[in-house]
Parts: C-alpha cells; sequence; structure tokens
C-alpha cells in the first residue's frame, strides 16, 4: 500500500497541566500530611508503582508516602518557582534530560551513597557521576514493526527509512520525546562522526522526511496507527511493544543493528527537601531486589539492579536485552552534550528535518 501523506504533529502543552496533582496515600485520605514523604512521578501507571512501590515501602519502614505527578517539564518549572526552598516534594523520579536540566540549575541535591546501600547492587551505567541521583529503569530505542509486513533484520536496518517502497508507512519521533534524541543519536553515531554528530543526522533524516507518514510526539497515536496498520513500522522506546505483544497484535520490538542508545529514569532528590532522610529511605527501597521485581512486574519498568526478576512479558518484547543491555550494546547519552544544544537542536530538527 503506496502512501505520500504525511503528518507532523506539534507538541503542546496546557496550563492546566501546570498544577500537579496531589493524590493522597495515607489511610485516611484528605488533605496532604505534612509529614508524609511526598513522591513526585509521571502521570501514568500511578496505580501500579503504588501496589509494586509505595505500599510495600510504607509497611516496611513505616514511612507514608503521598504521589504527586506531572509532566518533566512542569515539574521542573514548579523546582523553579520555589527557588531551592522547600518544594513540597522530597523525591522526584523524573527522565534524565529533565534532570540533567533540573540538575545544572541547581534545583536538585546530590543523593548520599552512605545512605543508600543498595546502590552497590545496581548497575554502573545506574550510577553515572554526571547525575546526581540513580537510574531506577531505563529505556531502549529500537524499531516497533508489523511481523505481517518486515522481517527481524529489514526492521533493524537504518535502511529501512529510506526505503521508497514504503513511503507513507513509516513514522520517526519528533524530537519532543525521548525516544526522538535517541533516534537522532543512533543516526548520527551510525552514518556521522559519534551520537553528538546531528548535521549529519538531521541531513540523513531530512531526506528520509518525504517517506514518513508523521514525526509523531504521541506514543498512543503512533502505536493506535501502527495496530490499524496505516503504518508498517516506527522507531519508538521498547516499553510501547510490551502491551502490544502480549495482547498478541502482530507486532515486534528490535534493538537497531547499529546506534543502540537508552535513556534512563532517575530518582533525585529535590533541593530543599523537607524529608531527606526519609528520601534516602525510599531510594533505597526503590533499588531493591524486591522493588525492582515488582515493578518490573506490574509497572512494566526494566531494572536496574540484576538481581531482579524480569517478567515473560517483557523478555517478549526485548529478549536478553533486559539482562545487560550495555553487553547488548546500548549506551547511554552524555547530558553535556545535550543540555547546552537542546534549543538549538530543536529549531534545527523543525527546519531541518520536520518541515521537508
Amino acid at each position: 500500500m503506496q502512501r505520500t501523506r504525511r503528518r507532523v504533529l506539534a507538541l503542546t502543552s496546557s496550563a492546566a497541566v501546570g498544577a500537579l496533582a496531589l493524590t493522597g496515600c495515607t489511610a485516611g485520605g484528605g488533605d496532604a500530611d505534612p509529614d508524609a514523604l511526598v513522591v513526585s512521578t509521571f502521570p501514568f501507571g500511578v496505580e501500579q508503582m503504588q501496589e509494586a512501590v509505595i505500599d510495600p515501602f510504607t509497611e516496611a519502614t513505616g514511612i507514608e508516602v503521598e504521589i504527586a505527578t506531572g509532566s518533566n517539564a512542569d515539574r521542573v518549572s514548579q523546582l523553579e518557582l520555589t527557588g531551592g526552598e522547600d518544594p513540597g516534594v522530597d523525591v522526584m523520579l523524573i527522565s534524565d534530560y529533565y534532570a540533567a536540566l533540573a540538575q545544572e540549575k541547581e534545583l536538585f541535591q546530590p543523593v548520599d551513597p552512605d545512605q543508600v546501600p543498595a546502590l552497590a547492587e545496581i548497575a554502573d551505567f545506574a550510577k553515572e557521576e554526571a547525575y546526581a541521583g540513580p537510574a531506577y529503569s531505563y529505556q531502549l530505542n529500537g524499531t516497533l514493526y508489523r511481523t505481517d509486513e518486515l522481517s527481524a533484520e529489514e526492521a533493524a536496518s537504518w535502511d529501512l527509512w529510506a526505503n521508497e517502497d514504503l513511503a507513507g508507512d513509516l513514522a520517526l519521533p519528533d524530537i519532543s520525546i525521548t525516544a526522538g534524541q535517541l533516534t537522532i543519536s543512533g543516526v548520527a553515531d551510525t552514518f556521522g562522526s559519534g551520537p553528538y554528530d546531528v548535521d549529519t543526522a538531521f541531513s540523513t533524516m531530512g531526506e528520509w522526511a518525504p517517506n514518513m507518514l508523521q514525526f509523531y510526539s504521541s506514543s498512543t497515536e503512533v502505536t493506535n496507527l501502527l495496530v490499524q496498520g496505516e503504518i508498517v513500522a516506527a522507531d519508538t522506546i521498547s516499553a510501547f511493544a510490551t502491551d502490544l505483544i502480549a495482547a498478541g497484535e502482530p507486532v515486534a520490538w528490535t534493538p537497531p543493528e547499529s546506534g543502540a542508545f537508552m535513556a534512563t529514569n532517575r530518582a533525585m532528590i529535590p533541593a530543599g527537601a523537607a524529608h531527606v532522610d526519609e528520601a534516602h529511605q525510599f531510594i533505597d527501597y526503590l533499588l531493591s531486589v524486591e522493588a525492582q521485581s515488582a515493578s518490573a512486574e506490574l509497572v512494566g519498568d526494566l531494572p536496574v539492579n540484576p538481581e531482579a526478576e524480569i517478567p515473560a512479558a517483557i523478555t517478549d518484547a526485548v529478549g536478553d536485552i533486559a539482562a545487560d543491555p550495555v553487553a547488548a550494546g546500548y549506551a547511554t547519552l552524555d547530558p553535556a552534550e545535550l543540555v547546552p544544544t537542546r534549543n538549538e537542536w530543536v529549531e534545527r530538527f523543525a527546519r531541518e528535518v520536520t518541515a521537508q
């Protein structure tokens, strides 16, 4: 099926999202408990996280926890507004780029390794010195594809995106989302001098652009397009494949043949946090074998503790990579290369890639 139309979706935000919604986790509910540990996290998978991590932590320690949710950008903005004073958040679970962005503005304080014994147990990539807090999960970049249209070998090749016979049947991520920078760095590493050679990456992706149905910024949109058969492949993170494969959809996910990069989600302690000791206890529990195994099973997080049990739903999607992503060829990106260049690269991506 030949298509030539292409859609480009812009990432938008609403002022309504700016306020963080607090979900009371104490037995009585009601207003926020000033003595409770406040954990700020992503606005999805909250119930699963409550079951996998929050409730067992409270049972083990007696420390009550309340959850705050919001987008990465809005939560960093919240920290900025407090100016280093108590932000009303004690632990922030946040993606690596935004962790680095906030860290550069001195909005996070270092996690004390002496108070987090579980740091000794986790993978080396999860405790990079570039970050003030450890990774507790990670995301692999690769290709999600229809198995009735493509082979794993075809999906793994970067040549897929240049295939004019598939014009209108493909999707790539916008730079605004996690998979976007991972894809750009994969192209740069494969065709250029390294993962930050965006001149080569943007030129190459600009040549591919006419083949794209869209540069997506919504995971829901791109997975729907794939299931409905409007596209045959999309470059995306592996987490989007897990539920589709478990549901029996004719899809699979594969790592790229070269230029394989991963993003991490970090556990950070904001500057001025009111419950620093309890925050360290929570992070220590979050990195434990027990919490990592439960989070993998219930939330779908890829664990950073090598001793954690990896459920079949994850291995069905990514195979043995989840056991040791570094050994499988995956690498993380240096935030020092990404944060200072972000605005420039976003503007260039719009001009040199999506506008083509």
